[in-house]
């Protein structure tokens, strides 16, 4: 595990870290920029992502996971093919930002059922906005959200707004474990 985590720390610092002035999803500015879907795209960084996402998982009888598009959606893709590689599936579900204006005109895609107990996921939090939305739409169906966890945490307010909610914010790095 520990050497799982050291190299997605690498790849996270080679591959996903700029510095440049850039606006962010919650409509702050920052001086750099953490592209996580260039970790969890890659064959490498997917797979050291949901084997430690499942290495947190394991026994806490979590019926299944999601969260926010497009953030986690490579995630729960290659959560999902492990937790069955180890022979403990795990459901896995992503909510859109509005519902689809066509066909089943969902708001929840794949797995997820009433009064399942679930895990969030996230690539990256910065206020937690996207997470608490998410949060909500999940407990709408019906379900209890039991951990919320992201690849990064950018310290800026997430595990504040979070914890102001009654969640705690589990992530695998902070903006401190980067070096920045």
């Amino acid at each position: 595990m520990k050497e799982n985590r050291r190299r997605l720390l690498e790849i996270i610092r080679e591959r996903a870290l700029f510095m440049g002035k850039i606006k962010l999803t919650s409509g702050k500015t920052s001086n750099y920029y953490i592209d996580c879907r260039r970790v969890t795209l890659d064959p490498e960084g997917a797979y050291l992502v949901a084997e430690i996402l499942f290495e947190k998982l394991k026994n806490d009888n979590i019926d299944a996971l999601g969260g926010p598009t497009l953030g986690s959606d490579p995630i729960c893709g290659s959560f999902a093919v492990i937790s069955f590689l180890n022979k403990k599936p795990i459901q896995t579900f992503i909510v859109r930002k509005e519902p689809k204006k066509h066909g089943t005109m969902k708001l929840i895609e794949g797995n997820l059922k009433e009064d399942l107990k679930v895990a969030i996921v996230d690539d990256v939090a910065t206020t937690g906005n996207s997470l608490l939305r998410t949060i909500d739409i999940v407990r709408k169906n019906k379900c209890n959200v039991k951990r919320v966890i992201v690849i990064v945490d950018r310290e800026e307010g997430a595990k504040e707004n979070l914890a102001k909610n009654g969640y705690t914010l589990e992530p695998i790095f902070t903006k401190t474990d980067l070096g920045i």
